[in-house]
């Protein structure tokens, strides 16, 4: 569980900060009082196009808008020559770029989600649209129609949601920042590098909070699955702990013995998980890698197996004390 969801939160991060460095811009503008992730809908004006592309060093401005269609998804508008521009263009796969109004543009992940291909239909925004073209994925977005139309369809005539700037040379990135920023006070202006960089599990809230949610889940989990499997074990063994005392075996040796046979089981349920892992993954990117990413995070393998460690153990106590304090006459009449 630690694996997976950890996975899909860095995955998922890391795939929002490729499709950022696909776009091919030097700079980014957003809306003032944006998240690093979040944004709503298209709240800047239009003309902030015609400022930008008139400072030193810019040789394209462009603009997108983005709109919820549900979930985690949602669709980007996009001036297709534009975008071409800044981005190298798109590497169809299959089909086109628009030729109509109700033409659509995926990537291959939101089309294996989708099982659509050029020709198919979906619907979103209370509308039918066509898949014209399906693209590899890392730039943007999954989803793009035309700017001026997800603009009308959306109430949002004129307005943008992010800003793209390319300049004739990124040496002059932070000269041109900092001239933006001195006319655009209010606005969050960011290299494309220093944007990317923000996006980790650390700058977006709320995500490692759920990282310690999990962990804690898991050590609950891990110690109640444990304190009832271990203390069903004594119950079953009791005779035969009562022999081992009988014997001469000290509440250390009892003790001992069940702890070694739980940090086995522990190291055993570990590696299962840890394969588990690739298992998710597999599920993830066949069935929904339009929405969802998951990373193998090699590095969480220690971390995963310590909180199973520690589960187990906790759970293991009562039980091996118990074990440990039985009479052995008590234990060799125990039927």
């Amino acid at each position: 569980m630690i694996l997976t969801l950890v996975g899909v939160s860095y995955g998922t991060l890391e795939d929002t900060a490729s499709r950022a460095r696909g776009v091919g811009a030097d700079i980014l503008v957003r809306p003032p009082g944006s998240s690093i992730i979040g944004l709503s809908s298209a709240p800047m004006s239009e003309k902030i196009l015609e400022f930008v592309a008139k400072q030193p060093h810019v040789v394209l401005a462009t603009g997108t808008a983005v709109y919820p269609i549900g979930g985690i998804n949602s669709v980007t508008g996009i001036d297709y020559d534009k975008f071409t521009q800044l981005s190298g263009g798109f590497k169809f796969l299959s089909g086109g770029p628009f030729h109509n109004p109700d033409y659509v543009i995926i990537d291959e992940y939101y089309a294996r989600q989708s099982k659509v291909s050029v020709g198919s239909s979906l619907t979103f925004m209370n509308r039918t649209w066509r898949v014209c073209g399906i693209v590899e994925p890392g730039k943007l977005a999954r989803i793009f129609i035309p700017l001026k139309l997800l603009q009308d369809l959306s109430s949002n005539t004129g307005k943008l949601t992010v800003v793209y700037v390319k300049l004739d040379d990124p040496k002059y990135t932070d000269e041109v920042i900092a001239g933006l920023k001195q006319q655009l006070v209010d606005y969050p202006i960011y290299s494309m590098g220093e944007f990317v960089s923000l996006i980790s599990v650390q700058n977006v809230a709320g995500i490692e909070e759920f990282i310690y949610v999990v962990i804690g889940v898991s050590v609950l989990a891990g110690f109640l699955v444990v304190f009832l499997s271990m203390y069903t074990a004594v119950l079953e063994r009791t005779r035969e702990i009562g022999v081992l005392k009988a014997l001469g075996a000290s509440p250390g040796f009892i003790l001992n013995l069940l702890v070694r046979e739980t940090i086995i089981l522990a190291i055993i349920g570990s590696v299962i998980g840890i394969l588990l892992s690739f298992v998710t993954r597999q599920v993830i990117m066949r069935y929904i890698p339009g929405s969802l990413q998951q990373l193998i995070v090699y590095n969480w393998w220690p971390i995963a197996t310590g909180v199973a460690l520690v589960g187990a153990l906790l759970g293991a106590m009562y039980p091996g004390y118990k074990a440990a304090r039985q009479d052995p006459i008590e234990a060799l009449s125990y039927e």
